[in-house]
C-alpha cells in the first residue's frame, strides 16, 4: 500500500465481490435499557441509525467523528440522539472524505460513509439514532493494552502541550491509554505493543 502497488485492483475487487450495504438485509439492535430487538432496513425511508466508527482531528475543521449509516438519512444542521449518553447532538456540517480531501455534503443516507462536525461528547463505537427512534447497535470491543511507559516532558512548561497531545491521542485511538501512577505521579502511556506507543 505504501508504494501504491495492487491499490487500486483490490479497491475494484472490493466493489466487484463484495456485497453493497443495500445488498447485506437490515441491521439488529436493542432498543435501549431493554432486551427487545430491533431490525431497521438499509433504506432511506427508514429512522436514521448509525454508527461511529472513528474519531480524528483535523487542523481547520476540529473533530472529524467518522460514521457509517445503516438506515435513514442524515442532513446537515439536524439533531441526532446519541444512545449512550441518552442526549441529542446537532450535525454543524457533514462531509465525504476523500484520503485528507473534504467534500461538503447537504445529506448523506443508507450505505454511506461520511466525517461530521459539530459532536459535543462522541466516542467511537457510539450508536447515532433518529431522536424519536432510538435503537442501540452492538459497539466495538476494544482490547485492553499489553504494555505501558511512563513518559515525561523535556520541561516543565510543555507539561500542558504533552497532556493536550495525549489526551488528543487518547480520543482518535481507544486501544491507547494515558493515566497517572498513584504511587509515582508519573504519566503513563499504554498500547498494545511497542511499535504501537
Amino acid at each position: 500500500a505504501f508504494k501504491n502497488k495492487g491499490v487500486q485492483t483490490l479497491l475494484n475487487a472490493v466493489c466487484a465481490f463484495l456485497p453493497s450495504p443495500i445488498d447485506v438485509g437490515a441491521v439488529k439492535g436493542f432498543k435501549p435499557g431493554t432486551e427487545e430487538v430491533i431490525m431497521r432496513e438499509p433504506e432511506a425511508s427508514e429512522p436514521l441509525t448509525a454508527l461511529a466508527f472513528k474519531i480524528a482531528t483535523d487542523p481547520f475543521v476540529g473533530r472529524l467523528c467518522f460514521i457509517r449509516i445503516y438506515s435513514g438519512t442524515l442532513e446537515a444542521g439536524s439533531y441526532v440522539m446519541n444512545t449512550r449518553t441518552g442526549k441529542k447532538e446537532r450535525i454543524s456540517r457533514l462531509y465525504q472524505m476523500h484520503s485528507n480531501k473534504q467534500q461538503p455534503r447537504d445529506a448523506v443516507e443508507a450505505g454511506d460513509i461520511c466525517a461530521a462536525v459539530g459532536f459535543k461528547d462522541i466516542r467511537t463505537g457510539d450508536t447515532l439514532c433518529a431522536v424519536d427512534k432510538p435503537i442501540l447497535l452492538e459497539s466495538i470491543t476494544f482490547p485492553e493494552p499489553v504494555i505501558g511507559v511512563a513518559v515525561e516532558p523535556k520541561t516543565q512548561k510543555d507539561l500542558d502541550k504533552l497532556s493536550n497531545g495525549l489526551a488528543k491521542l487518547a480520543e482518535e485511538d481507544p486501544t491507547f491509554r494515558v493515566n497517572t501512577d498513584e504511587d509515582s505521579g508519573q504519566t503513563v502511556i499504554r498500547g498494545m505493543g511497542e511499535l504501537h506507543l
